[in-house]
C-alpha cells in the first residue's frame, strides 16, 4: 500500500517531469510535422539552456535572467543551424536529418565540455517554499513548472489557431504543396517553426536546471523519453504531445515509487501498446501512417 502522501509527492512529480518532456518534445514533434525533419538538435538547445541558466543566473543573482538568457540562446543558435544547415536538407530523406541532427547535438556536447568542463553544476531553485497539498508539502518551484508548461500549450494552440501565420503552419503540416500554391512563403514558416522549437527546448532546459545537476550529458540522457513521447502522442500533434508527455511522467515517477526498475522500462512497454492499437499514436494524422 503507498502512502497518500509518498502518492501526491509522486503525482506532482510526474506532472512536473512530464512538462519538461513537453517543453523538448513539442520541438520535435513540429519540425516533423512541418519539415518532415528529425530535430534531434532540439536536445542540444535544451543543454544549452540549462548551462545559460546556471551562468548567467550566477553572474546576475537571478534564476529567471538565466532561463531567460537560455531561452534567447536557443533560439539564435535554431536560427543559425536551420539558416545554414537544415535549409539544405529540407529535400533530403528524414534519416539524413536525424544524422546530420545527432552530429550537431555530439559536436555541441563537445563545445560544453570545452567550457564548462566535465563535472555537473546544481542550479539554485528561485524559490524553496513548500505548498501544502492535502496535507503533502510540495515544492511551489514544481508547480511553477507545470504552470509554465500550460501556459505554453495555450500559448502555441492561440498561435497556431488564432494566427495568419499559426494557421498557414498548420495547413503547411497537412499539405506544404498547397500552402506553397497560395503564394505563401513555405520557407519562412520552415524557420519561424524551427526558431519556436528551439526557444522552447532551451526553455525547458532552463526551467529542468534546479531539478537536476545540469551536465553535459543531460541531452543524450532524455532522448529516449523524448522519442517515446513524439511516438506514443502522434507525430505533429500538440495535444498529443502534451498528453503523452504528462503520461510518460507519471509513468516514471509513480513506477519509480513501485518499484524502481519500471521507471526505465515502463515507458517502452506502454509505447509498444499504443503502437499496437493505433499505428499513428494518440492523436497522430493518418498522413503518418506507413
Amino acid at each position: 500500500m503507498i502512502d497518500a502522501q509518498l502518492l501526491i509527492s509522486g503525482v506532482i512529480f510526474g506532472l512536473s517531469l512530464g512538462s519538461i518532456y513537453f517543453l523538448l518534445a513539442i520541438g520535435l514533434s513540429l519540425c516533423f510535422g512541418l519539415m518532415r525533419i528529425i530535430s534531434l538538435d532540439q536536445l542540444l538547445y535544451y543543454s544549452f539552456g540549462a548551462y545559460m541558466a546556471y551562468t548567467v543566473g550566477l553572474a546576475t543573482g537571478s534564476f529567471w535572467c538565466g532561463v531567460a538568457a537560455g531561452t534567447a540562446v536557443a533560439g539564435l543558435m535554431s536560427f543559425i543551424v536551420e539558416r545554414f544547415i537544415f535549409l539544405r536538407i529540407y529535400a533530403r530523406d528524414p534519416t539524413f536529418s536525424m544524422i546530420t541532427s545527432f552530429g550537431l547535438l555530439i559536436g555541441g556536447i563537445g563545445i560544453i565540455k570545452f567550457f564548462w568542463g566535465v563535472v555537473p553544476r546544481p542550479v539554485e531553485a528561485p524559490t524553496l517554499i513548500q505548498a501544502n497539498i492535502f496535507g503533502t508539502a510540495v515544492p511551489v518551484y514544481r508547480l511553477i513548472v507545470i504552470g509554465f508548461a500550460m501556459g505554453v500549450y495555450a500559448g502555441i494552440w492561440l498561435f497556431l489557431h488564432r494566427t495568419i501565420v499559426g494557421k498557414a503552419i498548420r495547413a503547411a503540416i497537412e499539405s506544404v504543396e498547397h500552402v506553397e500554391g497560395l503564394g505563401i512563403n513555405v520557407s519562412r514558416l520552415f524557420t519561424i517553426t524551427f526558431v519556436i522549437a528551439g526557444a522552447l527546448s532551451g526553455l525547458g532546459g532552463g526551467l529542468h536546471a534546479p531539478l537536476i545537476m545540469v551536465d553535459p550529458m543531460m541531452g543524450l540522457e532524455t532522448m529516449a523519453f523524448v522519442f517515446m513521447i513524439v511516438i506514443i502522442g502522434g507525430l505533429g500533434s500538440i495535444k498529443g504531445t502534451l498528453i503523452s508527455a504528462l503520461i510518460v511522467g507519471q509513468v516514471v515517477s509513480l513506477g519509480s515509487i513501485i518499484y524502481a526498475p519500471m521507471a526505465q522500462m515502463a515507458p517502452f512497454v506502454m509505447m509498444l501498446l499504443v503502437l499496437l492499437i493505433r499505428p499513428t499514436g494518440l492523436y497522430g494524422s493518418p498522413l503518418y501512417k506507413r
